[in-house]
C-alpha cells in the first residue's frame, strides 16, 4: 500500500510540473541556439529553435490537460519565447547576413527583439479572448529562422526587411484567431 502512495504521489507531482518542464526544455533549447550562433553552428542554432518551437508548442497543450495553468506558468513560457523566438532568430540573422551592416544591421536586430518584448507583456497582461493581438513571437521567430534557408539566394537587405516586417506585425494590433 505504501509504494502505491508513493507511486501514486509521484506521478502526481510529475503531471503537475509537466507543462514547466516543457517549457524550460524551450528556453534551454533557445538557450543552446545562441551558443550555437555564437560558435558559428548556424544548422545546429536552426534546429535547436525548431525543437524550441515544438516544446513551446505542447506546453500550453500540457498545462491545460493537467489543469495546471498558472501565472508562473505564463511568465515563465514568455521568458523562454523571448529567448528562443525573439534573441535566438534574431542573433543568428544578424551574424549570418546582418553584421556588415554595422549600426544599422544591430538596430534593426535591436528593434525586432524589443518588438517581441513588447508583444509577449502584451500578451501576459490581456484576457485571453481566443484572439491574439498581434502576430505572436513564435510564429515571428519561426518565419525568421525559416529564412536561414535563403542565405545565399537573397540579398542580406532582404533580412533588415524580415526583420522589419515581422517587428512591426508583431506589435500591430489585428486580431488572429488561436489555433
Amino acid at each position: 500500500m505504501i509504494l502505491i502512495d508513493k507511486m501514486d504521489h509521484t506521478i502526481k507531482r510529475l503531471k503537475s510540473q509537466a507543462a514547466n518542464t516543457l517549457t524550460i526544455g524551450n528556453m534551454v533549447f533557445g538557450g543552446a541556439s545562441l551558443m550555437a550562433t555564437l560558435n558559428e553552428y548556424y544548422s545546429y542554432s536552426v534546429l535547436f529553435i525548431f525543437i524550441a518551437a515544438f516544446l513551446d508548442r505542447f506546453d500550453g497543450m500540457v498545462a491545460r490537460k493537467y489543469n495546471q495553468e498558472s501565472e508562473l506558468g505564463k511568465q515563465l513560457d514568455s521568458m523562454g519565447d523571448i529567448i528562443s523566438f525573439g534573441v535566438a532568430p534574431a542573433l543568428l540573422i544578424h551574424q549570418l547576413a546582418l553584421q556588415d551592416f554595422g549600426l544599422a544591421g544591430m538596430v534593426f536586430t535591436v528593434i525586432y527583439i524589443s518588438c517581441g518584448a513588447f508583444r509577449l507583456a502584451r500578451f501576459n497582461i490581456t484576457e485571453s479572448n481566443g484572439y491574439f493581438t498581434g502576430l505572436p513571437i513564435t510564429a515571428a521567430g519561426t518565419v525568421l529562422t525559416l529564412s536561414y534557408f535563403g542565405f545565399g539566394h537573397w540579398s542580406p537587405a532582404v533580412y533588415m526587411f524580415i526583420l522589419l516586417i515581422s517587428s512591426l506585425l508583431m506589435i500591430s494590433t489585428f486580431s488572429l484567431r488561436k489555433v
